[in-house]
């Protein structure tokens, strides 16, 4: 199995944002596609904001900020020679199994493919693949850039060498690997999702308002409370992932989402990304 010099990101949200700008750092190259070349400008506007932001804090200089940037490069196709592929898109299945066809019918025969995906199934996403033994999950947490757990999972087809590989990619990150089942959400959002289901709770049942809760949760230890994060998160990313936990585990009730999560994201409002979530971001 050759060694990974470049990437391909698939999705310049938040995450292909975070996730792109943590392997250029690490001196990796990598394309950052989208179906939307805003979204690549936006994306890459992004990151040099957070890389001049780092420039100020004095954890790099200025000329490894411009260098890390030189070694991002927006595309509009999937085409291109990527060693690794991470997919970052929206959390559907079927958007992401037609994005990996695509991708599976250009990119090199020995190049890995992954999914950043919070929740959904890794065996389910493979089982349209031609070469399902080369696709496994690798889920960064938000922000990509200052989180240091990655979640490495493997499907029922995924090549244990692959499994390996990536293991030595994110400790080059810089990061701290761990493997997970392929089970509904894997470890880290099947334990955390009561973090935001009951907080959810508590606000549906008219117990306290989500800034009491929060305030709360921060009083208690924790760096942000349930709502702040669900807004930095987006909040209809949060919902998806519920929702998909929910119907991973039949209808589970301890898993069930919320209608004021879901009203939230049929009104759009998603959080900082959209300029208003649970909080108010100024934004129009």
């Amino acid at each position: 199995m050759k060694n990974i010099k470049t990437i391909l990101v698939a999705g310049a949200g938040t995450m292909g944002q975070g996730i792109a700008q943590v392997f250029a750092q690490a001196g990796y190259h990598a394309f950052l596609f989208d179906v939307q070349p805003e979204f690549i400008q936006r994306g890459l506007q992004n990151i040099d904001q957070s890389l001049a932001a780092l420039v100020t804090k004095g954890k790099i200089s200025k000329e490894d900020a411009v260098a890390i940037a030189s070694r991002i490069k927006g595309t509009e196709t999937v085409d291109v020679p990527a060693d690794l592929v991470v997919e970052a898109i929206v959390e559907d299945a079927e958007a992401k199994r037609k994005l990996f066809a695509a991708i599976e019918k250009v990119v090199s025969p020995s190049a890995i493919i992954t999914s950043n995906t919070s929740s959904i199934p890794i065996t389910q996403l493979a089982s349209s693949l031609r070469h399902p033994e080369r696709f496994a999950g690798l889920h960064f947490f938000n922000p990509a850039t200052v989180m240091k757990l990655v979640e490495i999972i493997s499907g029922a087809a995924t090549d244990p060498q692959v499994v390996e590989k990536l293991q030595h990619v994110v400790k080059s990150l810089g990061k701290v690997s761990v493997i997970a089942s392929d089970a509904p959400g894997f470890i880290v959002n099947r334990v955390a999702r009561h973090y935001y289901v009951e907080a959810l709770k508590l606000v549906e049942e008219g117990v306290a308002s989500h800034e009491q809760i929060d305030q709360l949760l921060r009083a208690s230890g924790f760096k942000m409370g349930a709502f702040e994060l669900m807004d930095l998160i987006g909040i209809d990313i949060n919902f998806s992932v519920t929702s998909s936990l929910y119907n991973g585990f039949h209808q589970e009730p301890r898993f069930r989402p919320s209608r004021v999560q879901q009203q939230k994201v049929l009104a759009g409002h998603l959080g900082k990304k959209s300029g208003r979530g649970f909080y108010d971001y100024g934004k129009s």
